[in-house]
């Protein structure tokens, strides 16, 4: 009987694992584009100057706030999709996509004036416990680069936006081939526009910048297009039910002051590595890197899929499955990405070489990249779980995760145990592992409670859709 048991758990697992892979790989090649588009752009930039590569990892902290706005109302968008898909209450989720892509365009004005008007003076603000001198260059390569990623951020809204909509269907794949042509683009006109390959001219970090801001701007107007194709199951419609552009909102300003509370952490904690020297600083963003290039994204697919299955187990009125999908996609996750980091633990020197030859830089740069080698365990396992709540309209536990995690120890560890007594950059790789660990223990207890269950069927009796399925 124990062994028939055992035979049963194993096929279910192996059944759950098929269908988060199946939807979670093309999420995986779109994310592997991506993240070598933003590695591309620091080993272009380490060819000129460590302050170019300072000057874009600052720039990018910036840049990830419209990101971050995006991500927000994307996982409203893919929330509200994947519940209402699997309830088949299509007119609910036509509702919720329109109104999502109406905030992303309205949200990326306000970014842009920014970019405009204080983009000097933004990269200035972090180097203020940093050499003058060694700062005036990278003053110089960001604020260029900041402006003209800024006036792109309508388009990275409706990136995420959109591909998020799309994937909530099930559909993972029509977002690949678009972001991946996307990507791919942007890759090779970085290189181009970056050292002036052929008749392009040589426009070094803004070539890197505009290289970025075109391709956004043609992943938008492609994504614009294909929802009023038959290639897509969502429909525009005018946007009428505040039920709906409530719950959006519900849904997403957690998920937006996740992502800009971890931001907003990043000022004093970049100030903190600048006052350790520029290498520092630079040998943190490529670190970084490499983890978001090896086992992010992996990390980022699983948890898609985990989001996009247990919404639509939650709209098929079968919470069990879902609890179950959010479990399942947990280890699958941290099994996979952890041979992938053991190689990048092992051979980070190798890899920091591909980023720059400073010697300095290189040492602090190996040692970034295996405390997020470490950290990546966590980081898979975190992300995941976040998906699953998310899945079942719950981002508010996230957000708070993620606040304890990198103000109390990847900022606050850094600077009392670096700073206060003296252990410096130690001190920064082993907040890096902290905040992860935290967060898997506080979001893993969460979830097991399931009240997150409560909470995505009560909004869908709120809006309607579960009655819609019924009637159908």
């Amino acid at each position: 009987m124990l062994a028939l048991l055992l035979s049963l758990v194993r096929y279910r697992f192996w059944r759950v694992w098929k269908r988060v892979f199946s939807l979670s790989w093309p999420v995986m090649a779109e994310q592997v584009l991506r993240t070598l588009m933003r590695t591309t752009d620091l080993i272009v930039a380490g060819f000129f100057s460590p302050a170019a590569v300072a000057a874009v990892g600052l720039a990018d902290i910036y840049a990830r706030f419209p990101l971050r706005f995006g991500i927000g109302i994307g996982d409203g968008a893919i929330a509200l999709s994947s519940q209402d898909t699997g309830a088949d209450a299509t007119a609910n989720r036509d509702q919720a996509v329109t109104q999502a892509l109406l905030l992303g365009l309205l949200g990326g004005i306000p970014f842009m004036i920014f970019g405009v008007l204080l983009n000097e003076y933004a990269i200035a603000v972090l180097g203020g416990l940093a050499d003058e001198a060694a700062m005036a260059e990278v003053v110089e390569y960001g604020s260029i680069y900041l402006l003209i990623i800024m006036l792109s951020a309508p388009a990275v809204h409706v990136n995420f936006i959109a591909a998020r909509s799309i994937q909530g269907t099930g559909d993972t794949r029509t977002p690949m081939y678009v972001n991946g042509a996307v990507n791919a683009l942007n890759i090779v006109a970085t290189v181009c526009l970056a050292f002036g390959f052929g008749p392009v001219p040589e426009l070094g970090v803004i070539g890197i910048a505009a290289a970025t801001a075109v391709s956004d701007s043609l992943g938008a107007l492609t994504f614009l297009a294909i929802v009023r194709t038959p290639l897509c199951e969502i429909n525009y419609v005018r946007p009428r039910r505040l039920v709906i552009a409530k719950q959006l909102v519900i849904i997403s300003w957690p998920r937006i002051a996740e992502g800009l509370s971890e931001m907003i952490a990043e000022f004093p904690f970049n100030a903190i590595l600048l006052a350790f020297g520029t290498e520092v600083n630079a040998a943190y963003h490529i670190g970084r890197r490499m983890y978001q290039q090896v086992a992010s994204p992996l990390a980022r697919g699983y948890g898609v899929a985990a989001n996009v299955l247990v919404g639509q187990s939650l709209g098929r009125g079968d919470p069990e499955e879902a609890y179950y999908i959010g479990i399942a996609a947990t280890g699958l996750s941290v099994l996979t990405i952890g041979g992938l980091c053991a190689a990048l633990f092992f051979y980070a020197e190798w890899f920091v070489l591909v980023f720059t030859r400073d010697p300095v830089t290189v040492g602090y740069a190996t040692g970034f990249a295996q405390a997020f080698a470490i950290a990546a365990l966590f980081i898979a396992a975190y992300i995941v779980l976040a998906g699953s709540l998310r899945g079942g309209s719950e981002t508010l536990t996230p957000f708070v995760a993620r606040m304890i995690g990198t103000f109390v120890f990847l900022l606050g560890f850094t600077y009392v145990v670096g700073v206060l007594l003296g252990y410096g950059v130690l001190a920064a790789y082993v907040a890096v592992v902290l905040d992860f660990a935290f967060r898997v223990v506080y979001i893993g207890a969460v979830f097991y409670r399931q009240r997150w269950v409560d909470r995505g069927t009560s909004m869908m009796h709120e809006r309607g859709s579960l009655e819609a399925s019924s009637e159908d």
